[in-house]
């Protein structure tokens, strides 16, 4: 048996829908600009500029209920509806007519971003990671399997602040397809088990406030409601 010289952190993982074994993640890789009206209101053409990715650490995965926490060092933090898909197999250069074969299942979560952070690293020509990838920035609702739901290709996706819709949008809106946003990444990493993408999201992202109400969901695969607490 291995020793470790501090206790073992506990492993990050994402409920289960009426389940109680919970799904283990490894890494959380996010698709940026994969809906084409949101890459225009970011300022840039998706007929030219394909979707790129970025990471989140895994134990910025929250449940999408009760109070999230309002970070710090942010005054324009910005919500980001998104399908969330979970590996239950990994691999090398796979194909997109394999890809779907490496689901385990699908859910909602929302990709909160420190948005005045983002827009200064660009300008400074800096990473993203403390934009994008702080704690409590991915919640997301329970996984739903494959053997219940299927893969779903299309369905309303959408999210409301203090229940005024924000976001609207359809999954048949997306650049790449699931199928194609497995094989794409595993070009560049090897996928494993327990990873999981948020695949992008539609247009009408803006900025959220210290107790405001955010909610929204997926036809078909369920809806989630959470509270942004006080500021630090």
């Amino acid at each position: 048996m291995t020793e470790f010289v501090i206790p073992v952190p506990e492993a990050a993982s994402l409920a289960i829908e009426g389940q109680d074994a919970r799904f283990p993640l490894r890494r959380v890789y996010c698709v940026g600009r994969n809906y084409s009206e949101h890459a225009r209101e970011m300022g840039h053409d998706p007929d030219r500029e394909p979707p790129f990715f970025f990471s989140k650490p895994a134990d910025a995965v929250v449940p999408a209920q009760g109070e999230v926490p309002y970070p710090p060092l942010t005054s324009d933090l910005h919500h980001e509806v998104e399908l969330v898909v979970a590996l239950s197999k990994g691999g090398k250069n796979i194909s997109p007519e394999e890809a779907l074969s490496h689901v385990w299942g699908y859910t909602v979560g929302v990709d909160l971003t420190r948005r005045d952070l983002q827009a200064t690293a660009k300008k400074m020509g800096r990473p993203w990671d403390f934009a994008k990838g702080f704690d409590h920035s991915a919640p997301a609702n329970a996984l739903l399997p494959v053997s219940k739901i299927g893969h779903p290709a299309s369905g309303k996706i959408w999210l409301a602040v203090n229940g005024e819709t924000r976001q609207t949008g359809d999954l048949g809106d997306q650049i790449w397809q699931v199928a194609d946003v497995i094989s794409y990444l595993s070009q560049s990493v090897e996928l494993q088990p327990g990873d999981v993408i948020f695949t992008g999201t539609p247009s009408g992202v803006g900025a959220v406030q210290p107790g405001d109400v955010v909610s929204g969901g997926i036809e078909g695969i369920g809806e989630f409601s959470f509270t942004l607490s006080a500021k630090p």
